[in-house]
């Protein structure tokens, strides 16, 4: 699995994230602080995001793309200390 966080996103980045968010949600985001991105294969990302929403109170969304290997994208949005806490409790957990 890769991680990365953007803390304090621009509007241009996310605006990307939302035009590529899967649920179709057409709620927007609001103030977000920071944006965790993890990335892997489906079964890794379905865990991973039960194990954020339990940890901390973030949103989590998955983000669409094509990968041939199969990898999706989650993004956690939060406040910036709630987006490293749902990541670092994700690498402690699997």
């Amino acid at each position: 699995m890769e991680f990365r966080i953007i803390k304090s996103p621009t509007k241009g980045t996310l605006d990307i994230l939302e035009r590529r968010k899967g649920s179709g949600s057409k709620q927007t985001l609001g103030h977000v602080g920071a944006v965790g991105l993890v990335q892997g294969r489906l079964i890794e990302m379905i865990a991973a995001a039960d194990i954020a929403e339990k940890a901390v109170g973030v949103t989590v969304e998955d983000i669409r793309g094509s990968c041939p290997q199969n990898m999706i994208l989650l993004a956690i949005f939060g406040d910036t200390s709630s987006v490293e806490s749902a990541i670092e409790k994700i690498k402690e957990s699997l």
